[in-house]
């Protein structure tokens, strides 16, 4: 079996996956969007509130709480 030098995909290099058809991206058909088309402020509006305080607490001492059970 002769081989070719070059595959017809470069990024696949197993014989098989050479073969098969190039796969399209998953964004291709999404139309481009730009920084001024978002509300203002929608890029930057990430705050702590209290909720998300609560929630990383709550999640720490149940984990810790689990952990210590299995231990003694």
């Amino acid at each position: 079996m002769r081989r070719a030098l070059v595959l017809t995909n470069e990024s696949a290099r197993h014989w098989f996956r050479a073969s098969l058809p190039q796969r399209r991206s998953a964004f291709a058909d999404l139309p481009a969007t730009k920084a001024a088309d978002w509300p203002a402020g929608a890029a930057f509006d990430w705050r702590l509130t209290a909720a998300d305080v609560r929630g990383v607490a709550t999640t720490y001492f149940a984990t810790l709480a689990a952990v210590l059970a299995f231990i003694i």
